[in-house]
Parts: structure tokens; sequence; C-alpha cells
């Protein structure tokens, strides 16, 4: 995995993979955006949905760890083994959502999400044992998380949208 010396690497390293992975869009039609194709696991709608969901999802277990709140990782009711009902749920929400609006709300979340790593300092980052949330199951550090779930799927799923466009024409 990917190590950072400070906040501002990881930063940059978002903003680079989501701005990879966004222009991926450019081509897609919003008619097609739930089109299901062969050798790809989600459609567009989807990919976008999953990062939205992400983003905000663990914007949440900080808000509700601050605010005093038991989080529960991945979610009430859902467990790690089960960590595909959390995605449905990411699906469900933004289904009716057009091309144009999950572009918007996706650019908004990434938006709040750097502000958000911005604003903590590098010892609740890098150090272990910052945040509950982010020592339950994993035991990893902070920045761990944020990089599980803004880098590395912006990546893969860039993989993931460029075959599907390869695949869908």
């Amino acid at each position: 995995m990917t190590q950072y010396q400070n906040k501002s690497e990881l930063i940059a390293k978002i903003n680079e993979t989501y701005d990879l992975f966004i222009k991926e869009f450019e081509e897609v039609d919003n008619k097609d955006i739930h089109k299901r194709v062969a050798g790809v696991d989600k459609t567009p709608s989807e990919m976008l949905a999953y990062q939205i969901g992400w983003l905000e999802h663990i914007m949440q277990w900080e808000k509700d760890e601050l605010s005093g709140k038991t989080v529960i990782t991945p979610a009430p009711d859902i467990k790690w083994n089960e960590i595909s009902k959390l995605y449905q749920m990411f699906y469900d929400q933004y289904s009716s959502d057009n091309l144009p609006a999950l572009l918007k709300k996706f650019a908004q979340s990434k938006k709040e999400f750097i502000v958000w790593i911005d604003s903590l300092d590098e010892k609740t980052l890098f150090e272990l044992d910052q945040r509950k949330w982010a020592y339950i199951k994993a035991g990893w550090p902070v920045w761990k998380w944020l990089h599980i779930n803004s880098v590395a799927p912006f990546s893969s799923f860039r993989s993931k949208i460029r075959k599907w466009k390869k695949e869908s024409h």
C-alpha cells in the first residue's frame, strides 16, 4: 500500500486519482448509466454511488465518534462479511439520480472529504489509536482508511469504467 509522508501528499493523491477517474465519465451518456456489461461488476451509476457512499460514510463515522456515539463498523446490522449490503444501500440511495447529479454529488463529497482531512493534524492521520472507528477490525491509522476508500477505489474503478466504456459500444 502507498505510504504518505504527510497529509499534503495524501490530499494530492486523492485529488490526482479523483481527477483521472472522473475524466472517464466525459464519454458516458446519461441514458447508459444503469447499463450492465459483461466482465464489469458495476454500472457507471453504481461506481459513482459507491464512491459517494464511502466518502460520506467515513465522514459520518468521524462525526459520530466526535459526538460521543459508538461507531459500529461497517454499519449497524451489517457485518464486514456482509459488506455487499452496504454497497447496495449506496446504490439504492443514488439510483434515481442522473449522471450530472451524481457527478455533482461526487465532486461535493470529495471536496468535503478533502476539507475534513485538511482539518486533521498529522498525529490524528498517521498514528495508531487516534480514532476508535479506525482501529476497529484492522487496527489501522486513519490515513489507511482514507486511502482504501478514496485513492484505491478511484484507481481501480477507473479501470472498471474504461472497460465498461469499451464493452458497452
